[in-house]
């Protein structure tokens, strides 16, 4: 069983940057590839960005690519997401996630936290 806890959501206004953390429970996180998906009022929940188990390899959606960054600690057990550049259309609620398979889907997600907040105003 993994538990997953999101922080560092809040208001910025555009242009601004934020740093999202996902902490995990559990001695298996290093085992997990781990991603960020965001939803936004009335919309899907969609990915943003994901990292590969040992932290080599590093997946983003066009719309975030170039401004955020994502990274883990696995010595930490954490995942973090570098988000700059940070627009209106980035207002979500942002959720970690973590999987065993091949798919970036958010169906393919074992496990979820309660996610965080984040507005971006203009």
């Amino acid at each position: 069983q993994v538990q997953l806890v999101e922080s560092g959501g809040g208001l910025v206004q555009a242009g601004g940057s934020l740093r999202l953390s996902c902490a995990a429970s559990g001695r298996t996180f290093s085992s997990y590839a781990m991603g960020w998906f965001r939803q936004a009022p009335g919309k899907s929940r969609e990915f943003v960005s994901g990292v590969s188990w040992g932290g080599g390899r590093t997946y983003y959606a066009d719309s975030v690519k170039g401004r955020f960054t994502i990274s883990r600690d696995n010595a930490k057990n954490t995942v973090y997401l570098q988000m700059d550049s940070l627009k209106p259309e980035d207002t979500a609620v942002y959720y970690c996630a973590g999987h065993r398979g091949t798919t970036w889907a958010p169906y393919g997600m074992e496990y979820w936290g309660k996610g965080t907040l984040v507005t971006v105003s203009s």
